[in-house]
């Protein structure tokens, strides 16, 4: 069978393809050249392809194909989502692939109260796009109807299955109507995912694209071993004073302290304009953010893990991993904001020596070294606190005894030595108040003799006198 080379091969009708073309999409991806034709043949799929490869539209064509035109008042699809970032962002695209026809899309999720989104629902919809969360929330208020549901998509199943929402995705399985098309989409397929796909698709065909949680080609990746957080925030310094080369930049953190850390040395130096999200922010502060980076309002957007799948934006300049995650997957999609829409890209990932660990796992399981780059000599390195380096030590330790549980590990090692250490000062301070309290009490008792004496010798005298 040849490679479709046009959209215009599919079985799209007119609506939807001048809506691909109103968006510049020109040739399919690999992953919508095998997904299309079979979504549209009714067949339950398995959708394997990493971020930035245009599995969204490879899934909400067909989708939209199928459904056509506004029906009744109930759903005809559902769309799960693991966030809201990804909800709202699949939302838009889903509009944008519709603006056509008469097709009703509506986002539900968490964050907001539900009282608006239930009575968007009760107007009618056609495609509905939802957390598992929300969704389970608003259909026990017995306030979602889904006896038409014919289609259900998951999309970010690896990503569902981190965040721990198998059990909701039972419970929604469970309502469902039995007789309909499933189809999920998953940038890695481990066991967990397995397992889900084992439970509520029928004899699916399997499309992976690309190997497991490789990284996209058009993203050139460089790695920097950077000792410590001051030496990062420098780094940062020193490449966001590049103002033409970094004008678009995601900073990625393992935490919101960090994340907050880095996004108010920026905007002290003046070097954004620049946002944060984590999930201690609002939704709407997140929601705008995200808004005002795709419209290129921002140069910055600093961000913990939460919208690494959750953004999609074209002509990323850079991403920079100010920490290495620890969900290695998270790798993946992190450099995956950048390189969208065939553009090339660059991933800069910082790494100290407890995150050593965690980048040879990350090498593993992309299958490929990251290229190793010298710091620049412009970038000052600052002496790593004792704090940080009893925290990187300790790091170290606990994840080489998770791989190994008879590991003692050096950062014991010292602390058992030291405490030998101090059991010995100890010792010595408990010999040395006992010699002081021998030598006080021999000089008591030296005294008393001297003094025995003195008075022993002045009475012999007398006595001599005497007898005399």
């Amino acid at each position: 069978m040849s490679a479709i080379t046009t959209f215009e091969e599919f079985n799209l009708n007119r609506q939807l393809l001048n809506a691909v073309s109103d968006l510049g999409f020109q040739q399919p991806t690999e992953i919508q050249q095998k997904s299309i034709p079979i979504i549209l043949g009714g067949q339950e799929l398995i959708g394997i392809a990493q971020t930035g490869t245009g599995k969204t539209a490879a899934y909400l064509l067909p989708v939209l194909m199928k459904i056509k035109y506004a029906q009744g008042t109930e759903p005809r699809a559902v769309i799960l989502a693991p966030t809201k970032e990804l909800t709202i962002q699949l939302a838009e695209h889903a509009k944008l692939l519709s603006k056509y026809t008469d097709i009703r899309i509506q986002a539900i999720y968490g964050g907001i109260g539900p009282k608006t989104q239930i009575e968007n629902i009760q107007q009618g919809v056609d495609i509905l796009i939802s957390t598992p969360g929300r969704f389970t929330e608003i259909y026990q208020k017995g306030e979602l109807p889904v006896k038409q549901v014919k289609i259900l998509v998951l999309d970010e199943a690896d990503r569902m299955m981190d965040m721990g929402f198998m059990p909701q995705l039972r419970k929604i399985f469970e309502v469902l109507p039995r007789k309909r098309q499933n189809l999920l989409f998953s940038a890695t397929f481990p066991e967990k995912v397995e397992k889900l796909s084992a439970e509520f698709l029928e004899f699916p065909i399997k499309v992976e694209v690309t190997p497991q949680a490789t990284a996209a080609k058009q993203v050139e990746q460089e790695l920097y071993h950077v000792p410590n957080i001051k030496t990062k925030i420098n780094f940062i310094e020193y490449l966001l004073k590049n103002k033409e080369d970094f004008n678009r930049v995601m900073i990625f953190t393992r935490s919101k302290e960090n994340a907050d850390n880095v996004f108010n040395f920026i905007e002290r130096k003046h070097l954004g304009p620049v946002r944060v999200i984590h999930s201690n922010k609002g939704q709407n502060s997140r929601i705008n953010a995200v808004n005002e980076f795709k419209e290129g309002k921002l140069r910055v957007l600093v961000s913990t893990d939460v919208t690494a799948r959750g953004i999609d934006v074209v002509k990323v300049s850079h991403v920079i991993n100010f920490d290495v995650p620890i969900l290695y997957e998270d790798y993946v999609h992190r450099i995956g904001r950048t390189g969208r829409a065939f553009q090339d890209g660059k991933a800069l990932t910082f790494v100290n020596r407890a995150e050593e660990y965690h980048i040879e796992k990350i090498e593993k399981l992309i299958r490929e070294k990251i290229p190793e780059k010298s710091i620049p000599e412009e970038v000052v390195i600052e002496k790593t606190s004792f704090e940080e380096k009893q925290a990187i030590a300790k790091d170290i330790d606990d994840r080489k005894r998770r791989d190994d549980p008879t590991f003692k590990g050096a950062f014991h090692e010292k602390k058992a030595s030291n405490k030998k250490v101090e059991k010995k000062a100890d010792k010595k301070k408990e010999y040395s108040k006992a010699d002081a309290k021998r030598n006080a009490f021999n000089s008591k008792n030296k005294a008393k003799a001297d003094k025995r004496s003195g008075r022993k010798a002045a009475d012999d005298k007398k006595y001599k006198g005497k007898t005399r």
